[in-house]
């Protein structure tokens, strides 16, 4: 377990997918579970969260806020501000925990808003593979964070994956449309190989397979290797052979123009989600 998370008490609004993640996370490295607790409205959510960790569960968010050191807001963009504005009018210590928002466009400033002047907060962007511990994250803190909230945001996202602080705020939209909304391009990736094997002929089992292999191991191999990208790509890329002839039917059909454009159609709408209407 991270000594940045050892004695720190945590808790979690918002009980979804990403929540129990990031409560599974937690466990996993060894944050002990009387240190966790989580608040949904919606009482099966809060049943099931409790089944599965044995964490304690609140329908309400101000015990739970009152009785953490550091809260994850994990609810609907489109929610933060009424949950900040309900707990104004009945939390005791709102400006006391370290506020972490995974809330994708909220920026730092709306989050300050709805909390008491001087209040520590972080805005983080994680991912969905972070539900099997291989996540990418990216936080920001504002300027009331000491180095210590730092550390301990960082630890806490360790928990579920890799982790990067970020130099400026802008650049959480733009992480927003490469990793936050990155798994889905690559499920359609993979959803198009396994069509394309198809095809071929290769019976529906045996090419989900080779294709969710091809994927996985490609990433893996991307990921402890030395060399780029490009590097890794140009091995496999001999002149006259196969896969040179698919490269440039992906290069002809615009492949990475279509990645470009949907990177920046995603961070566009991250930044458009940040603005009030």
């Amino acid at each position: 377990m991270a000594a940045a998370l050892a004695r720190t008490r945590i808790g979690i609004i918002g009980a979804g997918a990403m929540g129990g993640a990031l409560i599974g996370g937690m466990l996993a490295k060894g944050v002990p579970k009387k240190h966790l607790r989580a608040s949904d409205p919606d009482a099966e959510r809060r049943r099931r969260l409790e089944a599965q960790f044995g964490v304690a569960v609140h329908e309400g968010n101000a015990a739970l806020v009152n009785a953490s050191d550091l809260v994850i807001l994990a609810v609907k963009p489109n929610r933060v501000d009424l949950v900040l504005s309900e707990l104004a009018t009945g939390c005791e210590k709102l400006g006391a925990p370290l506020w972490v928002s995974i809330a994708a466009g909220v920026s730092l400033a709306q989050l300050a808003e709805g909390l008491p002047a001087g209040a520590r907060i972080v805005r983080a962007m994680p991912n969905t593979p972070a539900l099997v511990g291989a996540g990418a994250a990216a936080f920001v803190a504002n300027p009331a964070c000491a180095t210590v909230d730092r550390e301990r945001c960082r630890a806490l996202f360790e928990c579920v994956g890799v982790v990067w602080e970020a130099p400026d705020e802008a650049l959480l939209d733009a992480v927003t449309g490469l990793s936050g909304s990155g798994p889905a391009y690559l499920f359609l990736l993979l959803e198009a190989l396994i069509e394309a094997g198809e095809a071929q002929g290769i019976p529906a089992d045996a090419s989900k397979l080779l294709a969710t292999q091809t994927v996985f191991g490609a990433a893996k191999l991307a990921s402890e290797s030395d060399q780029s990208a490009a590097a890794l790509r140009k091995q496999v890329s001999s002149p006259g052979g196969t896969t040179l002839a698919g490269l440039e039917r992906l290069t002809t059909a615009g492949f990475r123009e279509a990645l470009a454009a949907a990177v920046t159609a995603a961070t566009k709408r991250s930044r458009e989600l940040g603005k009030r209407s």
